[in-house]
């Protein structure tokens, strides 16, 4: 059983429109902790054998400069990459998929204490990569429940990498899933209704995502 509760509340979310190098953007902010020291964490996140093992597949050559492959998912290029330092690593990562434009995705790392780790992961999509209409439509769930079912995913592999499904894309449709994916819409459109949406409008894209990724209604055409 994972404890779905206890995991979504675990994650801080925001939300934000901003100009990045001059260009508005769409930004969404995630913040967990985890029971565990910079350099596991890191390599968690860095290597490919582990990174398969809470997230999915990946090739590719995981260095400053070099190109790398999610299996089924995402690509792009690795822009930057300063490991465990004082307490502190980052890397950054363009994110590349199925032909959609170039996004940009940053990963802090900072200690908290000797056996803790913050993480704050950064995902800036250009607004022409995201157009207004999608935005309107999808909201930030369309890209967040992704990135809550990954924190879910690396939080599983740090503390109890038994309670891991079999088939993560199977346990996405149970019962289960569908309650973890929903919450995570939800939490989505709090953060959206704090960035001054109003709230029943953030709802409604949030319910609108939910329904795309169960099936229950198309995705942007």
């Amino acid at each position: 059983m994972v404890d779905i509760a206890a995991q979504l509340d675990a994650v801080e979310r925001a939300v934000r429109t901003d100009d990045v190098d001059g260009t508005p953007a769409r930004v969404q902010t995630l913040v967990q902790t985890y029971p565990s020291p910079i350099d596991d964490v890191w390599d968690a996140l860095t290597s490919a054998e582990r990174i398969a093992r809470w997230f999915l597949p990946i090739s590719g050559d995981l260095r400053l400069g070099g190109q790398y492959q999610l299996e089924g998912n995402a690509g792009g290029t690795v822009q930057s990459c300063e490991p465990p330092h004082e307490g502190r690593a980052h890397f950054g990562i363009t994110w590349e998929f199925g032909g959609g434009g170039e996004t940009w995705v940053t990963v802090h790392l900072e200690s908290v204490g000797a056996e803790r780790t913050r993480i704050e992961l950064e995902h800036v999509a250009p607004a022409s990569v995201v157009p207004d209409e999608i935005w309107q439509q999808f909201g930030p769930a369309g890209t967040g429940i992704g990135w809550d079912q990954g924190l879910l995913g690396l939080s599983l592999h740090l503390t109890d990498p038994d309670a891991r499904p079999d088939d993560p894309a199977a346990w996405s449709l149970s019962d289960e899933g569908r309650a973890f994916m929903r919450g995570s819409a939800d939490a989505w459109a709090e953060a959206q209704a704090a960035d001054g949406v109003d709230l029943e409008t953030a709802r409604a894209a949030a319910a609108a995502t939910f329904a795309m990724y169960t099936g229950e209604a198309p995705g942007p055409m």
